[in-house]
């Protein structure tokens, strides 16, 4: 495989060999995905396995992704890959090498199967302390602060959206008279999550576009890349939404199992898609200037008008 750098390389076959395993790699073959890291299936004389490497990778980036696959894994609802072993650092490529869930067709009830699986994963984090997480991760190449603490409002608010727009200004974008709906929205989130305080706490993925979940070869619903924490459970439905990829029958299954409130249609999509927009906005650029602006309108008109 072209550009696959021998430090990882060798990595992986020190790995192999101290967890027990054949380390013999008999093929590398590139796996299309995201635009963050490179990603391969590696194939070894003992099996398959799943690879991603980042040369520019932050510190801990891949043990935070490893935590959270971890974390979804054990609620035991949905297929997730689990990781191995994660290296690299100190000049070298930082790597996670993962369990290998190879992708199958969808079958006629993966689309409610996957909606009643991520209704149960979030339930599965009703026992949790608060909302936040256990430590920082990162959303695509950005870092994601998760303290805890027991309100929803001051999280979203103060660790999700105040962080991205305060980077998005700092790159020049969202600026002027038409960005102050922004500062708008900011300043409505306590009215419009303070009922959120009251209920469960939900076990996010985090990062729930199309791309991060498929059917395994058997049909079984699989999640892949999360953002893990604890949360309010429409976030990963808002971003379901903003992409497309979910049809009808996902919000069918998941509605059955836990419910879709009132408020998400009226203005909590939007508000909670703002986060996933901002975030682009500032990994892409002014291409998603508009939709933000047009989110951040809806929710203010739907509040304050």
């Amino acid at each position: 495989m072209p550009n696959f750098p021998a430090p990882v390389r060798a990595g992986v076959e020190d790995a192999l060999a101290r967890l027990g395993l054949n380390p013999e790699i008999v093929d590398i073959s590139p796996v299309a995905g995201g635009c963050i890291n490179h990603g391969a299936r590696v194939a070894t004389a003992g099996g398959s396995f799943f690879l991603k490497w980042n040369a520019s990778a932050p510190p801990h980036f891949f043990e935070a992704e490893a935590d959270g696959l971890r974390a979804l894994g054990a609620a035991g609802v949905l297929r997730v890959p689990r990781p191995l072993v994660h290296g690299g650092g100190s000049g070298a490529p930082a790597w996670l090498l993962m369990e290998y869930i190879e992708a199958g067709p969808r079958g006629p009830v993966y689309e409610e199967t996957l909606g009643r699986g991520l209704a149960a994963l979030h339930s599965s984090g009703a026992t949790g302390s608060g909302f936040g997480w256990s430590r920082d991760n990162w959303i695509g190449s950005l870092p994601q602060s998760n303290p805890t603490g027991h309100s929803w409002a001051t999280f979203w608010r103060n660790h999700r959206l105040a962080p991205q727009l305060r980077r998005a200004r700092d790159g020049g974008f969202l600026t002027g008279a038409a960005g102050a709906v922004l500062d708008d929205v900011v300043d409505l989130v306590p009215m419009a999550l303070a009922d959120v305080d009251l209920g469960p706490v939900h076990l996010l993925h985090g990062d729930l576009w199309g791309g991060n979940a498929y059917p395994a070869s058997d049909g079984a619903p699989t999640l892949i890349d999360p953002a893990t924490y604890r949360g309010h459970g429409e976030v990963d439905l808002a971003m379901t939404e903003l992409f497309g990829g979910f049809g009808a029958r996902f919000y069918d299954g998941y509605r059955e199992v836990v419910g879709i409130s009132d408020a998400y249609g009226a203005y909590r999509r939007d508000l909670y898609q703002l986060y996933y927009l901002l975030v682009h906005v500032n990994l892409f650029g002014s291409q998603y200037e508009r939709p933000t602006l047009a989110a951040a309108g809806r929710v203010v008109s739907t509040l304050a008008g």
